[in-house]
């Protein structure tokens, strides 16, 4: 029976089917389908708008509207079909942005073991894992549990010249601007990624330019506010590429 209530709307227009909204929606209302973000059925949305910050598009808000009454039971038997709720599956069927399909690449083992050779072949990647943006890792992905964890500035990779051969082996990477991109975003999702993983080390990587030194405390906001006793190393590098600074926090 339908009935005024606040109910997630789905502006298409601006929807590009980039799927970031769907692992923030516990409730699995909503899906991608013919590469939009559709809303599954009115009753599995509570109308809450946990999916709103999510959206880079800005195509999600709340209105009122006639919807049938959020349904808490058939919230649960949906989850319990293992139908596309949980974030890291999510992301795996998305169809929409492939940046957004979580991928374990191997071999990940040592920096020595047979990789990817660049055209050169005098360099190979230790990348270990697909995505690396901040906003396109969802919290649950597999890769990232027990994982020694590398939180990087966008610029950094440019800068340090032993990028791959030093830092990388053995750790899963995850980058993003903390001067262009939306800080209160990052807190919320690396504040959840520390709630539902166990990180075993997490070393900050940033820019000695002083806007980049907000990823260090967008990681300890994250921290605080997910409530684990985890501490992490901060590694400040020069425009040059050498290691000005280190501290553990």
């Amino acid at each position: 029976m339908g009935m005024q209530r606040e109910i997630i709307r789905i502006d298409e227009e601006k929807c590009d089917g980039c799927g970031l909204c769907v692992p923030s929606c516990a409730e699995g209302a909503i899906r991608i389908v013919d590469g939009k973000a559709r809303i599954v059925a009115d009753k599995y949305c509570d109308g809450l708008g946990a999916c709103l910050g999510h959206c880079p598009q800005g195509a999600l808000s709340i209105e009122v509207r006639e919807a049938e009454a959020f349904d808490e039971q058939a919230v649960e038997a949906l989850l319990a079909t293992g139908q596309p709720v949980h974030a890291a599956e999510s992301a795996q069927q998305f169809s929409g942005c492939p940046s957004a399909n979580v991928k374990t690449l191997s071999p990940c083992e040592g920096f020595n073991s047979p990789r990817i050779r660049t055209d050169n072949e005098k360099g190979a990647s230790a990348l270990s894992h697909w995505p690396v943006q901040i906003r396109l890792v969802p919290p649950d992905a597999p890769f990232l549990q027990d994982a020694d964890l590398l939180l990087t500035a966008d610029c950094v990779a440019v800068a340090l010249p032993d990028f791959h051969s030093r830092w990388l082996p053995g750790r899963v990477v995850l980058m993003g601007c903390p001067k262009f991109d939306d800080s209160e975003s990052y807190v919320e999702r690396l504040s959840a990624l520390f709630q539902t993983t166990s990180i075993r080390s997490l070393t900050v990587l940033e820019m000695e330019v002083p806007c980049c030194a907000n990823m260090s405390r967008i990681v300890a906001k994250a921290v605080a506010r997910a409530g684990v006793p985890l501490r992490f190393e901060r590694v400040v590098i020069s425009c040059r590429g050498q290691v000005v600074g280190r501290e553990t926090s």
